[in-house]
């Protein structure tokens, strides 16, 4: 009990110092950017100073301005990520268990992988037009194939002799694919899902530079066409604070799902 305890508590402690020391890194590079901008060691018309930066989010939040465009980027990102990883999973256990689906498809899947996605970007637009189902595809068509390949390795790269284990010790296939092969599955989706993130992220902001009339990505383009560094940063900046918090939802979840992983001591 008291080295549980005591395990707890270090584990607390290096909770508080890492996040102390993220805070002092963030305001160390803050603070250079704000004094080489101020001292003219770096050009503010390029890289803006971070107060103005500040100012202008805080501008678009008393005005209402960002919260269309965030919730237009939070949608296509969100939606398609859920499909892709739904998708990719379904499709992946299904392969795991099927070794002549498997076989069959897997040129194709490699094929459609190695398929640059900025060439079917307007492909969807004139699909689907410059709304959300335009950018929805493009975020899948980038997660999907990521969890695809996680899921079908973690369920083919589980030991033959757990496997063999559990099914001598009498347990059923409901007991190998619950305490066995999902588990296995899930370490590698969830090893995959901070990468499909970025690039959900990636996707809908592509999209939306190509055609559209709202999000981050909009506000980025829109930026960069008038030479605005300070706009082109600002949207930059809140697009970055919406991945900060989907990281951290899904390291929560991570958390939640994976309490069987033995913790580092």
């Amino acid at each position: 009990m008291k080295s549980s305890k005591a395990t707890r508590a270090r584990h607390g402690s290096d909770r508080t110092r890492r996040l102390g020391g993220r805070l002092v890194l963030l305001v160390v590079l803050l603070g250079g950017w704000e004094v080489g901008a101020r001292t003219r060691v770096i050009d503010p018309y390029f890289v803006s100073l971070p107060s103005e930066i500040a100012r202008t989010i805080g501008g678009w939040i008393a005005s209402g301005f960002i919260y269309v465009h965030l919730w237009a980027t939070i949608q296509e990102a969100v939606i398609g990520l859920a499909i892709g990883i739904l998708g990719g999973v379904l499709v992946g256990v299904l392969f795991a268990f099927s070794p002549f689906l498997a076989e069959l498809f897997q040129p194709l899947m490699v094929v459609f992988n190695a398929m640059p996605r900025i060439a079917l970007a307007p492909l969807f637009i004139v699909w689907l037009g410059i709304g959300l189902a335009s950018k929805v595809a493009m975020v899948v068509s980038l997660v999907f194939f990521i969890i695809f390949f996680s899921t079908y390795a973690g369920l083919r790269e589980v030991d033959v002799n757990l496997i063999n284990h559990v099914r001598v010790m009498g347990g059923s296939r409901g007991d190998l694919v619950r305490h066995v092969l999902f588990p296995s599955a899930l370490t590698w989706i969830f090893a995959s899902l901070r990468t499909c993130v970025g690039f959900a992220v990636i996707g809908a902001i592509l999209g939306e530079y190509l055609g559209a009339d709202r999000g981050i990505g909009w506000i980025v383009q829109y930026g960069e066409s008038l030479f605005n560094s300070n706009m082109v940063l600002s949207g930059l900046i809140v697009l970055m604070a919406f991945v900060a918090v989907l990281d951290g939802s899904l390291g929560w979840l991570e958390q939640r799902f994976s309490h069987w992983k033995q913790k580092p001591l």
